[in-house]
C-alpha cells in the first residue's frame, strides 16, 4: 500500500506540475521536482527511485549521509542525484561537499568558500543555489536582496562551485496572487544577476502550498516533501 501511495502521489504531483505549466505558458519539462525525503529512511527513497525520482532534498548532515550510504549498499544500481536545503553550519561544510550534488542554501561568502575549498578534486563542481530572504523575515536565513549581487559575483568566481541560481521560502499567503508576488521579485532578481553578467538558469522555489504561484513565475524547481511520502515522524 505505501508503495502504491507513493507512486500515486508523484503521479498526481506531476500532473500537477505540468497543469500550473501549462496555465503559465511554460512546457511542464522546464520544471523539476524535488523530492524532500528528511525523517524518511532509506526504503522510501528506492521506493520513490523505482517510481521515478531521482532528485532528493535533505536537510539534516548526518541523517543524509546515512541515507545516502545505505540506498549506495542496498541498491548500487540506482544514480540518484542529492540536494541538501537545509541551513549550513560551518562545521558542516566538509560533510556536504563531499556526499551532494547540490546545495541550495547559501547564504554568506564564508560558507560558500569553505564548500568549494572542501570540494573533493575526483567529484564536478557543487551545484549551488544562494538563498534570499525575499520576505526579510527575521527568522529566515537568506542574503538580502540588495546584498545579492556582490555575494553572487564571489560565488560564481569560485573554482569547485558552479551557481545555479536562486532559493526562496517566502512567508505563507492567502491566495495565489500574494503568494505569487515574492517570487516575481526572485524572477526579477535573476533577471538582475543576468544584466550583470552572472548567468543561472534554476529558480528553485514553490512547495505543496504555493507550488502553482511559484511555476507561474518561472520556478524550475518545486520542493515536495510530504505531500509526496506523508507525514514526517521527527521522533525519529
Amino acid at each position: 500500500m505505501v508503495v502504491m501511495s507513493i507512486a500515486q502521489n508523484l503521479s498526481t504531483i506531476h500532473q500537477a506540475i505540468n497543469q500550473a505549466a501549462k496555465a503559465a505558458g511554460r512546457e511542464p519539462e522546464a520544471v523539476s521536482l524535488l523530492a524532500v525525503s528528511k525523517t524518511f529512511g532509506p526504503d522510501v527513497v528506492i521506493t520513490a527511485a523505482d517510481a521515478g525520482q531521482t532528485a532528493f532534498g535533505e536537510n539534516y548532515v548526518q541523517e543524509a549521509i546515512d541515507k545516502i550510504a545505505a540506498v549506495q549498499s542496498l541498491r548500487p544500481d540506482l544514480h540518484l542525484e542529492w540536494h541538501f536545503i537545509g541551513p549550513i553550519q560551518s562545521n558542516k561544510t566538509r560533510n556536504i561537499a563531499e556526499h551532494f550534488d547540490w546545495v541550495h542554501a547559501i547564504d554568506r561568502e564564508k560558507i560558500a568558500q569553505r564548500l568549494s575549498d572542501q570540494r573533493p578534486a575526483t567529484l564536478a563542481p557543487l551545484y549551488v543555489c544562494l538563498q534570499v530572504n525575499v520576505s526579510g523575515e527575521a527568522s529566515k536565513s537568506g542574503v538580502a536582496p540588495e546584498d545579492l549581487l556582490p555575494l553572487a559575483q564571489a560565488v560564481a568566481a569560485m573554482p569547485n562551485l558552479k551557481l545555479r541560481g536562486l532559493m526562496a521560502i517566502p512567508e505563507p499567503a492567502e491566495n495565489i496572487a500574494q503568494q505569487r508576488q515574492p517570487f516575481a521579485v526572485m524572477r526579477k532578481l535573476q533577471q538582475q544577476l543576468h544584466a550583470a553578467g552572472i548567468i543561472t538558469d534554476t529558480l528553485s522555489m514553490g512547495m505543496s502550498a504555493d507550488m502553482a504561484a511559484a511555476i507561474a513565475e518561472d520556478a524550475t524547481i518545486v520542493r515536495i516533501g510530504s505531500a509526496i511520502f506523508g507525514k514526517r515522524d521527527y521522533a525519529n
